[in-house]
């Protein structure tokens, strides 16, 4: 079992930023890509980002591309994202997810674990 707590998550204006944390116990932190999804009210649950377990690659949705940035501190066993420039559709409770996946999960099925959520509302 891995369990998941995310943090960092509040009320920010349009063009603020944002950081959240993610921390992770249970299992080896590093055997696992981890991924931040998000969910806005009456939409379905979205990928965000994602960073893998074997050289830390990253990889976005289009919509935060150059905005956000993932990252990872196998030491602490965490992971963040780093959100700038946020804008009101970014609005959304934000979900880190670990997966023993090897390559670049994206898709929900591919998530073992997943913590309990921390809100994010961007006002205009």
């Amino acid at each position: 079992q891995v369990q998941l707590v995310e943090s960092g998550g509040g009320l920010v204006q349009a063009g603020g930023s944002l950081r959240l944390s993610c921390a992770a116990s249970g299992r080896t932190f590093s055997n696992y890509a981890m991924g931040w999804f998000r969910q806005a009210p009456g939409q379905e649950r979205e990928f965000v980002a994602a960073i893998r377990r074997s050289d830390g690659s990253t990889y976005y949705t289009d919509s935060v591309k150059g905005r956000f940035t993932i990252s990872r501190d196998n030491a602490k066993n965490t992971v963040y994202v780093q959100m700038n420039s946020l804008k009101p559709e970014d609005t959304a409770v934000y979900y880190c997810a670990a997966s023993r996946f090897y390559g670049t999960p994206m898709r929900k099925y591919e998530y073992e674990y997943w913590g309990q959520g921390t809100q994010v509302t961007v006002s205009s």
